[in-house]
């Protein structure tokens, strides 16, 4: 800092205490000796999280679908009988606040995984920009439209966020990029894609986190061939691809563009026998000579243009033929001619913008092409290396790194995303399988609860009587916020029940553990005690197969309980404080067992809801005429219609409860798989594994509806089990990407 005088110094104190901003020259005076440019904002920080929490592992998908077994190439798979993946990397798919998902992925065990394939070769990230319906989705209903709104976590993560200024969201982007630059490998690149919003800011903190010297490219490329016309501007065609290097050590891979075949001229190729002309099919209906020698065409024609009177026949199968005569200026051999190598400009038709009748739209509105994907993983990495993409939104990144052979990590912080991506690659997987090519298994990860330990935890570095103090008071909090989200008041002089809301006694469950079958059973010993006929009972999670059979239990007992699912979202003031924080009933699946002998399959036979979007008197207040809405009310979908006279029509778009699914699956063999995490020991430090006392859901049949096939199937295959008991878990995703699950047991007798 330079040396002020003290008149100087007396002049910066007083537009300190004034609130005032430093004129320039004084800034500079005080920053002379900065030598590097550098972004400053309001709230920058370069604290980056050091929290590590436990990854849950609550699904495993290792086959698409287990009635067509065909064993996959050993080279890539150490399998046994049922081709089950044994070891090796396993591809992660991880729902959750990516700042504590990077923070927890640096600082944790899984680095060691990480490190072992050669750490993160490529990260790609598409950060949401806008305050627009980035997270809306709209949700096919027989032949109208629902628009899924995002959830409470998305909304306040990003749109309030942007609500406060882009500040706020570069500081968000900031620390993220922090983290992950030390993930990645030392010769590994990032991608980052931005619009002309932000352009500017990203390239600028990438630039001080990766060095200005690691900077490797601008991508321009072509986004779409139709822009919409601007009042204040021009049509925007155009998004960049900001490209940096974690250090001089990365070197991209060649990629060669497509040619435009329209544009294509005649070429020359020599051999030891002489000359002969190479000419791309440009026309149908031109009859073979017989006479003449045939080649055939075996590469791609190279870009060079040559001045030729006549050209030479040929099919429409691209046989080459002998030529006659001419003169050539250049000549390429056909082994050579692989095509043009891409700049950084991509307005070719290899990448091509986004159209709705792929079968590779999702109906995300910021999707982008899996061609654009494809160009930059085949650029910068090598097949077999880890890729990566912690915005994976409807998960583009994960689907082209397993079509080319690499492996994966995506995650988002949507539920509904991460469902996306889970129906994708099992598609992929399918795609994958039938064409006898090696796919990964994945498996779904999450934070679950040790990311809402996180929010309430307690601090270790106190001693323990002091911790014991801060677990207590953090326990009243936790118990106050969640009665303050449910709108119920406190009530006293009860062991179980916390609170009463409408003439119903409220039970919060424990935060870290599902709600079990002994909790619930206290409960019912207490209303009992206490003559309490209506309860509350409000967890985060609920033991697999609790319900419906533990309910009918209390209502032969006079008590009538009512599960419900505690939202992430009572963590978030601002979600209590809009009323925006809903507690929906759990759900109910109801699944029938078919057995022939050792074969068992699995019908599904009921599916309950009981959720709420919107308001009907609200949505028929504000709506107006000549206008409709479909809106959630109460497990119905219903739509309102307001004709030019302002009559309302409502119609019930659910006419069956199997409207209400996306996806179900089936674990024929449930609990063969113990959910394992791994914890750092608080006195030796060292990582010890731990058995959470849950299982992981095994993904072994499925079947779901995509946005072209809308069919569902209620019957699983039939599926091979030995002679004993057996439980199997039947999973079911609703159509806004919820998940219920529920157990059976089937009884298989052994040979007699």
């Amino acid at each position: 800092m330079a040396q002020l005088t003290p008149q100087e110094q007396q002049e910066v104190l007083r537009f300190i205490e004034a609130g005032k901003p430093l004129p320039d020259e004084y800034r500079f005076l005080l920053f002379a000796d900065k030598n590097q440019v550098e972004l400053l904002w309001s709230g920058k920080s370069n604290e980056v999280s050091n929290v590590v929490l436990p990854f849950q592992t609550i699904e495993l998908v290792d086959e698409p679908r287990a009635e067509k077994p065909k064993k996959l190439q050993q080279s890539l798979f150490d399998l046994d009988e049922r081709g089950r993946q044994l070891q090796g990397w396993t591809n992660k798919l991880i729902w959750g606040d990516n700042k504590l998902i990077l923070s927890s992925l640096k600082n944790g065990p899984l680095r060691e995984q990480i490190e072992a394939q050669g750490g993160l070769k490529l990260v790609y990230i598409d950060p949401p920009f806008d305050v627009g319906a980035d997270f809306s989705m709209d949700i096919e209903i027989g032949e109208d439209t629902l628009t899924k709104k995002p959830n409470i976590l998305e909304e306040i993560a990003y749109r309030d966020t942007w609500g406060r200024g882009v500040d706020s969201f570069i500081s968000m982007l900031y620390e993220r990029l922090l983290l992950i630059k030390d993930l990645l490998a030392n010769n590994g690149s990032i991608f980052v894609h931005c619009d002309w919003r932000l352009n500017s800011s990203i390239r600028l903190i990438l630039g001080e986190i990766f060095g200005i010297e690691n900077f490797r490219n601008e991508i321009i490329w072509r986004k779409t061939n139709s822009p919409k016309f601007q009042s204040i501007g021009l049509g925007n065609q155009y998004d960049s691809i900001l490209v940096y290097s974690k250090s001089s050590n990365t070197n991209f891979s060649k990629v060669f563009k497509p040619f435009d075949e329209k544009s294509l001229k005649p070429y020359s190729y020599e051999d030891e026998k002489g000359k002969f002309r190479l000419i791309e099919i440009e026309a149908q209906g031109v009859q073979r000579s017989p006479n003449r020698k045939q080649f055939e065409f075996k590469g791609r024609i190279a870009p060079y243009l040559y001045n030729i009177d006549q050209l030479n026949e040929w099919d429409r199968n691209g046989i080459i033929y002998e030529s006659s005569g001419g003169r050539f200026s250049k000549k390429q051999y056909l082994d050579d001619l692989e095509g043009v190598l891409v700049s950084d400009l991509w307005t070719d038709d290899g990448v091509s913008p986004l159209q709705g009748s792929k079968p590779e739209v999702t109906g995300y509105p910021t999707q982008k092409p899996e061609t654009l994907l494809e160009r930059i993983i085949k650029l910068a990495t090598n097949e077999g290396d880890l890729v990566a993409d912690f915005f994976a939104g409807s998960g583009t990144t994960a689907s082209v790194a397993e079509k080319l052979g690499r492996k994966w990590i995506a995650t988002d912080l949507g539920k509904f995303a991460v469902h996306t991506i889970r129906k994708r690659m099992i598609s992929v997987q399918r795609e994958l399988k039938d064409s006898g090519k090696d796919f990964r298994a994945f498996e779904i990860l999450n934070l679950g609860k040790y990311e809402r330990q996180h929010y309430i935890g307690v601090n270790n570095d106190l001693r323990n009587v002091d911790k014991e103090k801060q677990r207590e008071q953090k326990e009243k909090e936790f118990i106050a916020l969640i009665l303050g989200a449910y709108k119920a008041e406190t009530s006293e002089g009860f062991r179980i029940f916390q609170g009463k809301r409408n003439g119903r006694l409220v039970a919060i469950g424990p935060i870290n553990i599902p709600i079990s079958r002994l909790f619930v059973e206290e409960v019912i010993l207490e209303a009992r005690e206490k003559r309490i006929t209506k309860v509350d009972i409000l967890g985060f999670e609920f033991e697999m197969g609790l319900f419906p059979n533990v309910l009918d239990e209390a209502k032969q007992k006079g008590i009538d309980i009512s599960p419900k699912h505690i939202p992430a979202e009572v963590f978030d003031k601002r979600a209590i404080e809009r009323n925006q924080v809903i507690f929906h009933d759990v759900a109910a699946i109801e699944v029938k067992p078919a057995i022939k002998k050792n074969l068992v399959s699995v019908e599904l036979t009921d599916f309950s809801v009981f959720y709420s979007q919107d308001a009907i008197s609200s949505v028929e207040e504000n709506m107006k005429d000549k206008s409709n809405k479909v809106i959630v009310d109460k497990g119905q979908i219903v739509k309102i219609s307001k004709d030019k006279d302002g009559i309302v029509t409502k119609e019930t778009l659910t006419k069956s409860w199997t409207d209400w699914i996306d996806y179900w699956s089936v674990d024929y063999n449930f609990e063969s798989k113990r959910e394992i995490v791994r914890i750092q020991n608080e006195d030796t430090k060292e990582w010890e594994e731990i058995w959470t006392g849950d299982y992981i859901f095994e993904n072994e049949w499925q079947s779901f509806r995509t946005k072209k096939d809308r069919s569902l199937e209620l019957k699983s295959i039939e599926q091979e089990l030995g002679s004993g008991r057996h439980k199997i878990a039947v999973k079911v995703v609703d159509i806004f990407g919820n998940d219920t699950m529920t157990i059976i047991e089937v009884n298989i007798e052994g040979k007699k």
